[in-house]
C-alpha cells in the first residue's frame, strides 16, 4: 500500500526519507527529536486531606480543570498512629477520588502543592493512578473541558514509576496488626477505610476462605523498591491463612504531591527549569 502510494507521489515519498534521515542525522548528533502528543485520557486522582480542607480541595481542582469527585471517611479511632503518614493534628481524614483530564495532570498536582500546601506536614497527599477503562459518555464529558489538548512529555511506565499504592482489606479490629508489619517491612504509615464485604459467596467457594463481612482497609502509599517487602510481610501477618484474612494487592502510582520534602523540593525545582524554558522559549519567538 504505502509502495503504490510513493510510486504515484514521488514528492511525499522524499519528504518521507528526509525526515527520517533527518531523525536519525539529530540522534547522532545529541539532538532529540520532541516528545510524541497523545489523546487526551481520565487518570485517577487519589487524595487523602483533612476533613476540613475537603471544599478547598474540590475548589482547586475545578479551578485548574474540571474533575467528578467522590469522598471516603477515614477513621483514626484509637490509631492516631495509622494516620501519620498521611498527616499528623487529625484522627479523621477525607479520602477523596477524583476523575481528571490527563493534559490537566501536572497543572493540577502544581495547584494542589501551591494552594493546600501539601510540602507542610500533615497537609496531606494526593496521587494519580492509571484507568484500564471508563464510561464513554463520562470520559467524554470531562475531556470536554480539556478540548484542543494533548498529553505530552514522558509517559509513565513501570520503568519509571516510583511508588505503588498497597491495599489491605483485613477483618476489622486487626489493622493494627496490619500497620505492624507493614512498617516493620520499611512503611512510613497509612491510612483506614472502614469497609464491607458484599455477597463474596461465590468468590470465596474458589479461594477457600469465608471472609469476615466487616472490613478495615488499609492504604500504604509505599516506594517501589519496599513494595514486594511489604507485600509479603502483609501476607504473612494479616493474609489469607491468618485469622485476620486479609486481601492484599497494588495498583501503580503515576505522579505525587506532598509525598516528602526532598521530594516536593525536588519537583519545585523541576518546575521552575519548565518554567524558565517556556519562558525563554516566548521570548525567542517573539524575536524571531
Amino acid at each position: 500500500m504505502s509502495d503504490r502510494y510513493e510510486t504515484k507521489n514521488p514528492a511525499a515519498g522524499l519528504v518521507h526519507t528526509l525526515k527520517t534521515a533527518g531523525g536519525k542525522v539529530g540522534e547522532m548528533i545529541g539532538v532529540k527529536q520532541p516528545a510524541p502528543k497523545r489523546a487526551n485520557r481520565v487518570k485517577l486522582l487519589f487524595s487523602v486531606t483533612n476533613p476540613s480542607d475537603e471544599k478547598k480541595l474540590k475548589e482547586i481542582l475545578d479551578d485548574a480543570s474540571v474533575s467528578l469527585s467522590f469522598t471516603f471517611a477515614g477513621t483514626g479511632t484509637a490509631r492516631s498512629q495509622v494516620l501519620d503518614y498521611f498527616g499528623i493534628g487529625e484522627s479523621s481524614k477525607s479520602v477523596v477520588i477524583s476523575l481528571i483530564p490527563e493534559s490537566d495532570e501536572d497543572r493540577i498536582m502544581h495547584a494542589l502543592r501551591r494552594d493546600m500546601a501539601l510540602y507542610l506536614v500533615g497537609k496531606g497527599i494526593s496521587f494519580t493512578v492509571p484507568l484500564t477503562g471508563i464510561s464513554e459518555i463520562t470520559a467524554n464529558g470531562l475531556l470536554k473541558a480539556a478540548a484542543n489538548k494533548t498529553t505530552e512529555g514522558k509517559i509513565m511506565t513501570d520503568q519509571n514509576r516510583k511508588y505503588d499504592l498497597i491495599v489491605a482489606a483485613v477483618e476489622a479490629g486487626r489493622v493494627d496488626e496490619a500497620l505492624e508489619a507493614a512498617r516493620s517491612a520499611g512503611a512510613a504509615g497509612g491510612t483506614v477505610l472502614r469497609a464491607r464485604a458484599v455477597e463474596n459467596e461465590k468468590a470465596e467457594q474458589f479461594i477457600g476462605i469465608t471472609l469476615a463481612r466487616e472490613q478495615e482497609v488499609l492504604l500504604v502509599l509505599a516506594k517501589r523498591e519496599s513494595k514486594l517487602a511489604i507485600m509479603n510481610a502483609l501476607s504473612e501477618k494479616v493474609g489469607l491463612k491468618t485469622e485476620a484474612g486479609g486481601v492484599i494487592f497494588s495498583l501503580p502510582v503515576d505522579r505525587t504531591a506532598g509525598i516528602s520534602a526532598a521530594d516536593e523540593e525536588a519537583l519545585r525545582k523541576d518546575a521552575e527549569e519548565k518554567e524558565e524554558k517556556a519562558e525563554k522559549a516566548g521570548k525567542e519567538g517573539k524575536h524571531e
